[in-house]
């Protein structure tokens, strides 16, 4: 057992716990593909419905439903117009880009994006907030946007996606079918990988000096993403799936 209040070892400290000399630690570590520098973290979902909701999602991945579209849909909430106090200094040769630390909060955004799966084409609108209000809104959207065929949804289970007034609109419009994704399991719906391609491509390292500004930006990125769109591939089975969401 580590000594109390230790919760990381060095090469150089674990040598001298164990009284030998740090490269034969690190020659250890090594041969044991031992990386204690590095943490991830993990969360194992207790949902009850857990294996008919992995049955159920990956079924629609692998095998979509003929003459019917299946769409990641989620909203990325509280995104934040940061403007940089200072201009960025450009990328030079031997030089990383460098920004300020410090910067103005100029507001929030919250998009609502909706996945097409089979071709990799996003659909999204810019709202102040993340409401039921706003859902319903954005489901009209995909109502006129998307005529015809029948819409399978993939969604987490935030209470917007759930509330009475969706559930009363839905029982109006049949050809719409909400798919549930396991407690605490965001990772499968497939619209998570696009919001982390927007973050990092087009807001992390941008500068916006109004939520308009901000909205400008990620409507100008989603069109940009549009032009040159490829399937979203799941590639795991449902067996597959289970071992990585259970214990």
């Amino acid at each position: 057992m580590p000594p109390e209040g230790v919760t990381h070892w060095s090469a150089r400290r674990l040598a001298k716990q164990v009284v030998v000399d740090h490269p034969t630690v690190h020659r250890i570590w090594q041969a044991y593909d031992l990386k204690p520098h590095r943490v991830e973290t993990f969360k194992f979902s207790q949902d009850p419905q857990l294996e008919e909701k992995v049955v159920d999602i990956v079924g629609l991945y692998l095998n979509p439903p003929e003459q019917a579209l299946v769409l990641g849909v989620d909203e990325k909430s509280q995104i934040q117009a940061l403007e940089r106090t200072q201009p960025m200094l450009p990328l030079l040769t031997g030089k990383v880009a460098r920004h300020t630390h410090d910067y103005k909060r100029n507001g929030t955004t919250t998009l609502f994006a909706a996945l097409n799966t089979a071709i990799g084409e996003i659909i999204g609108e810019c709202y102040p907030r993340h409401r039921h209000q706003e859902f319903l809104k954005f489901l009209k959207q995909l109502d006129k946007d998307v005529p015809g065929k029948d819409l399978h949804l993939i969604l987490d289970n935030y209470g917007t996606h759930k509330h009475e007034k969706v559930q009363r609109w839905l029982k109006r419009h049949r050809r719409f079918h909400l798919h549930f994704t396991l407690t605490g399991a965001s990772w499968m719906n497939m619209v998570e990988i696009w919001f982390g391609i927007l973050t990092n491509q087009a807001i992390r390292r941008g500068s916006f000096d109004s939520v308009a500004h901000l909205i400008r930006a990620i409507k100008a990125f989603l069109s940009r993403w549009n032009e040159g769109v490829k399937p979203f591939v799941w590639t795991k089975t449902a067996e597959q799936t289970l071992a990585k969401a259970v214990k």
